[in-house]
C-alpha cells in the first residue's frame, strides 16, 4: 500500500509539472523585448566583444609605464676554459639582475596606439547598440505578425459562425420548400473553402507563434498569448515622425573608421621619427673562478686561485633616428592620408544613403497610417452592406449570391484593416530603429 501511495503522489506530481510546465505565456511587446534581449546570443557576443576592446585600452595604456623584467641564468661548463696559462671554471655560474625600461619618445607611436584602442572600444559600444536594435526590431516584428494572424484566426472564426447560421436557415428553407437545393449546394461550396482558408491561417499562425518563440529563447512547443488583442492604439505619424538618423550607430561606426584611419597616419609617420629610449638595470654574478699559478720567488710557483662573485649596476639610454629609407616614409604616409580621404567619401555616400533610408521608412508610416483610415471605411462599409443584405435575404428580397458576396466582402475588409494595423506597426518599428530610437 505505501508503494502504491509514493507512486501515486509521483505520477500526482509529474502531472502538476507538466500542466506547469505546458501553460501558455500572456506576454506583451514590451516583455518580448525584454525576453529576446535576455536570450539573444549576438547580444551577448557584442557585450563580450565590448569588454575585449575595453581590455584593449588599458592594455594600450600600460605602454606609457616602465616595464620591469627580471633574469637568471645558470651556466655549467664541463670543460674548463684556457687564457693565456690560467683555467677559468664556470661549474655553475650564475647571473641574475632585473632591468626596468621607459620609453621616452616613440615618434608618437604609443599615443596613437592608445588611441586605436580607444577608438575600438566606442566601435564595439556601437556594434553592441546596432546589435541591440536588430535584435528588437525582430522581435517585435515576429510579435505583430503573430498578433495580426491571431486576429484572422479569430475572424475566419466568426466567418465560420456566420456560415454555419446561413447553413442551418438555408438547410430549414430547403425542407419546407421556400427554396431550392442549388443553394444549399452554393452555401456548402463557400462553407468548405472557408474551411481550407481556416486551416491555412491557423498553419499561419503556428508558424507565427514558432517564430516569436524562437526570438524570445523560448521552446518552440510554447503556447504564447499575446496581451495585445491587435495592432490598434498605436501612435500617429505626427508623434513619432520628429528625428533624423544622426545618432545610428552605423554612421558612427563610419565616423570612427574615419578617425582610425586618421590615427593610422600618426601611426605610420611614427615608424620614420626618431625614438628615445631608457634603461636601468642590477646584476648580480657569482660562481666564477680562475685557477693559475703566481711566481712567489726566483724559480718559484705556487697555486692560486681566485672566485668572482659581484653585483653590477648599469643606465643605458638608446637613441634610433632613422636617416636614409629611399622615401619609403614619405609614400607610407601619403598611402595612409589617401586612406583616410577614402573613408571619408564612404562616410559622405553611406549619410546619403541612411537619409535615403530614414526618408522611405517615413513615407512607410505615412502611407500605413492612410492603409489603416482606407480599411476601416472600407470595413464599415462592407459591414453596413452586409447588414443591409442580410435584411433583404430575411424578406426574400435579394438572391442567396449577394448574400455571399456580401459576407465575403466583411471578410475581406475585416482581413484587410487588421493586416494594415499590423503592418503600420512593423513601419513604426522600422523606421524607430533608422532613428536608433528603438
Amino acid at each position: 500500500m505505501r508503494i502504491r501511495y509514493i507512486i501515486a503522489l509521483c505520477l500526482t506530481v509529474a502531472a502538476s509539472l507538466a500542466s506547469y510546465a505546458a501553460e501558455p505565456l500572456r506576454l506583451d511587446v514590451s516583455q518580448c523585448r525584454e525576453m529576446a534581449l535576455k536570450a539573444s546570443e549576438q547580444m551577448r557576443g557584442a557585450e563580450n566583444s565590448r569588454r575585449i576592446a575595453s581590455l584593449e585600452t588599458k592594455a594600450a595604456t600600460t605602454n606609457y609605464l616602465p616595464k620591469i623584467d627580471a633574469m637568471a641564468t645558470g651556466t655549467y661548463m664541463f670543460q674548463d676554459m684556457d687564457m693565456m696559462g690560467a683555467t677559468l671554471q664556470m661549474h655553475g655560474m650564475y647571473v641574475a639582475g632585473f632591468q626596468l625600461t621607459q620609453p621616452v619618445y616613440t615618434g608618437g607611436k604609443i599615443t596613437a596606439g592608445r588611441s586605436l584602442a580607444k577608438i575600438g572600444e566606442r566601435v564595439a559600444a556601437e556594434q553592441q547598440r546596432m546589435t541591440r536594435l536588430d535584435v528588437v526590431a525582430d522581435v517585435e516584428t515576429a510579435y505583430w505578425n503573430y498578433v495580426s494572424v491571431l486576429g484572422k484566426v479569430a475572424l475566419m472564426e466568426s466567418y465560420m459562425n456566420l456560415m454555419d447560421t446561413l447553413m442551418s436557415h438555408t438547410e430549414l428553407a430547403v425542407e419546407v420548400g421556400m427554396t431550392v437545393r442549388n443553394d444549399l449546394l452554393r452555401v456548402e461550396a463557400r462553407r468548405s473553402e472557408i474551411v481550407y482558408q481556416r486551416q491555412k491561417v491557423a498553419n499561419g499562425a503556428n508558424l507565427c507563434r514558432m517564430a516569436l518563440c524562437e526570438a524570445i529563447g523560448v521552446d518552440y512547443d510554447t503556447e504564447i498569448i499575446p496581451l495585445d488583442s491587435d495592432a490598434s492604439g498605436a501612435p500617429s505619424p505626427a508623434d513619432v515622425l520628429d528625428a533624423t538618423p544622426a545618432d545610428r550607430p552605423e554612421l558612427r561606426l563610419l565616423e570612427e573608421q574615419v578617425e582610425a584611419k586618421r590615427q593610422m597616419v600618426k601611426l605610420t609617420r611614427g615608424d620614420f621619427l626618431p625614438t628615445v629610449g631608457l634603461s636601468v638595470g642590477y646584476n648580480w654574478y657569482g660562481n666564477i673562478k680562475l685557477n693559475t699559478v703566481v711566481e712567489v720567488a726566483p724559480e718559484m710557483y705556487v697555486p692560486y686561485s681566485q672566485s668572482f662573485n659581484d653585483k653590477l649596476g648599469m643606465a643605458m639610454i638608446a637613441v634610433k633616428v632613422p636617416l636614409f629609407h629611399w622615401g619609403e616614409g614619405v609614400r607610407k604616409v601619403q598611402k595612409a592620408k589617401l586612406e583616410v580621404e577614402n573613408a571619408r567619401l564612404e562616410l559622405e555616400r553611406n549619410s546619403r544613403l541612411l537619409n535615403l533610408e530614414t526618408r522611405q521608412a517615413e513615407i512607410n508610416v505615412e502611407d500605413g497610417f492612410s492603409m489603416i483610415s482606407s480599411a476601416t471605411l472600407a470595413l464599415e462599409q462592407a459591414a453596413e452592406n452586409l447588414r443591409v443584405t442580410t435584411e433583404r435575404h430575411r424578406e426574400r428580397v435579394c438572391p442567396l449570391t449577394d448574400l455571399l458576396d456580401a459576407q465575403a466582402q466583411w471578410q475581406q475588409a475585416s482581413a484587410n484593416l487588421i493586416e494594415a494595423r499590423a503592418q503600420y506597426r512593423i513601419y513604426l518599428v522600422a523606421y524607430l530603429k533608422a532613428t536608433a530610437r528603438l
